[in-house]
């Protein structure tokens, strides 16, 4: 039997809500499994441990994550920390590069009873993490950014074939484990970022030719924006750049009910996190309504990964059941938060999800 280590970084505002709701509704489904399979370990993160700390990403929490199978990382409301502080800084980009979490697995599912702009839509993006245009992330030392005048501002956007062939691994290995139309689409503008985008579709093509089983197709970013406005049913997993990934998970929440129905898994070979879509809403922190659907869910992903790397049918089972769960419980809108209609709070609705689970 072997036993797992998983963190709990609860992060701010209403990650202080969701994460421990995320947290029972795991546990409630892990009770079928043998007992003490699963061992948890709070860690310091974000506003809370600043205040304790002084620092928001202190270094033991670091050194811990190493020593873990994964973890769960609650929203982070890093605009509001202080500003010119070393030691405030942005914890996931750091984590997601140090960890080497490559690819950031968002699915996007309509649901029976949340109003949606398309029914029977069910797509999974994987959006390279570590790379692209984003600053902080793609640079040894330094960021990607340069500004040779006080009217000229350069962003330099960095894409390796490793990273691109992980992100297309990732994709086939999901299309293959889902089962429906096994279809990946890589994403580009090769016809005009041909160095760039044109290496990324050269490792996806590469990457194909080890799954015959799967349909390879690619799409322009722009063309492929319209398509899935208009017929998202046309695609099963997507594989994408860092900043054009950015932009389609969250068109494509926005087309399922929104950010709040947004769930995602920052994966690599060794570690994975959950970590859902959306933001730490500090607008309605401390209020009992935020919606847990996006980070419970991000936790049964967290389940299912470690379920299928280890080959633990426990895990993968259990990680089905809370899925199952959560889509009864939205679709009897009985107990669900009021973005999605109802009148529930946070920790009742997760309440509700765990008694399905022990039905």
């Amino acid at each position: 039997m072997k036993t797992y280590q998983l963190g709990i970084l609860e992060g701010d505002d209403i990650g202080l809500e969701i994460v421990p709701v995320a947290v029972k509704v795991m546990q409630t489904a892990l009770q079928r499994c043998p007992e003490g399979k699963i061992t948890w370990i709070k860690l310091p993160i974000g506003a809370s441990s600043y205040a304790e700390h002084g620092e928001t990403l202190p270094r033991k929490t670091l050194d811990t994550l190493y020593t873990l199978d994964g973890w769960i990382l609650g929203p982070i409301g890093h605009m509001a920390y202080p500003k010119n502080d070393p030691k405030a800084i942005n914890p996931h980009p750091i984590i997601r590069r140090d960890y080497d979490l490559v690819s950031n697995i968002r699915p996007s599912k309509s649901l029976p009873g949340i109003d949606s702009v398309h029914k029977n839509m069910d797509i999974v993006i994987v959006r390279e993490n570590n790379e692209g245009f984003q600053p902080d992330r793609n640079m040894h030392k330094g960021t990607g950014e340069f500004m040779p005048t006080p009217d000229m501002a350069l962003s330099v956007r960095v894409v390796t074939r490793r990273n691109s062939q992980m992100v297309a691994r990732t994709g086939f290995e999901l299309a293959r484990m889902r089962g429906g139309m096994k279809r990946v689409t890589a994403i580009h503008k090769n016809t005009v970022f041909k160095l760039g985008c044109g290496l990324f579709v050269d490792a996806c093509r590469e990457v194909s030719r080890e799954y015959p089983d799967i349909e390879f197709t690619t799409a322009v970013v722009d063309t492929f924006a319209m398509q899935i406005i208009m017929r998202p049913q046309h695609f099963d997993v997507v594989v994408s750049t860092n900043m054009f990934g950015d932009i389609l998970t969250d068109e494509a929440a926005g087309l399922v009910g929104g950010l709040g129905m947004a769930p995602g898994l920052c994966a690599g070979d060794r570690y994975a996190m959950a970590q859902a879509t959306h933001g730490s809403a500090p607008d309605i922190a401390g209020k009992g309504i935020a919606n847990p659907y996006a980070m419970i869910m991000s936790g049964q992903m967290l389940l299912a990964w470690l379920g299928m790397k280890h080959k633990d049918t426990d895990l993968v089972s259990a990680a089905a059941a809370i899925a199952n769960a959560i889509e009864a419980v939205v679709a009897e809108k009985r107990h669900v938060t009021p973005d999605l209609g109802g009148t529930a709070e946070t920790e009742a609705m997760g309440e509700a999800v765990c008694r399905k689970l022990l039905q």
